[in-house]
């Protein structure tokens, strides 16, 4: 059995089940527009995730942290059983935050699961890439800027020698 870690890597997300199985998704509140601001983890339209959907163990936690993390059984692995994804998080000492973040990253896995390509998590780590990219291209035509820049001081200074 695979294990999704607490760490936000889509690359690690199991695909077990089909991709179209219908969402279950909370409809909006009568009124309620798209005019909410979407925080950083706070989904405008998650899925609901049902108890009797999960299976929650609590297994021995690794890591630093001594004997305090590896003898108390503080780690929480959520599965999802219609769609077979598992959460592993172990983020803190705490059983009851450990629980509460890992409904959180369930709720984001299954959001990614359920809606694909248009998912909010999705779409906010696309927006986030093009504008590392557009950075990073603002960066490399500053460098050739300077470049240019001093091409252009030492072509004028060599002529320069010369008239002292």
């Amino acid at each position: 059995m695979a294990f999704i870690s607490c760490m936000y890597s889509f690359s690690r997300v199991i695909w077990r089940g089909s991709p179209s199985l219908s969402p279950v998704v909370r409809p909006l509140p009568a009124g309620l527009t798209c005019v909410l601001a979407a925080g950083k983890k706070d989904l405008i339209d998650p899925p609901v995730l049902n108890e009797d959907e999960l299976e929650e163990q609590f297994v021995r936690g690794s890591g630093p942290g001594g004997q305090a993390t590896n003898k108390t059984s503080n780690c929480v692995v959520l599965k999802h059983i219609p769609t077979g994804t598992v959460v592993k998080c172990h983020q803190t000492r705490s059983v009851d935050i450990n629980r509460k973040r890992a409904r959180e990253i369930m709720t984001e896995k299954l959001d990614v699961v359920y809606k694909g390509e248009h998912s909010e998590v999705v779409v906010r780590k696309k927006e986030s890439e093009q504008r590392k990219q557009e950075k990073r291209r603002k960066a490399n035509e500053n460098l050739e800027r300077k470049r240019l820049f001093k091409e252009g001081l030492a072509a004028e200074s060599k002529p320069g020698k010369d008239t002292v």
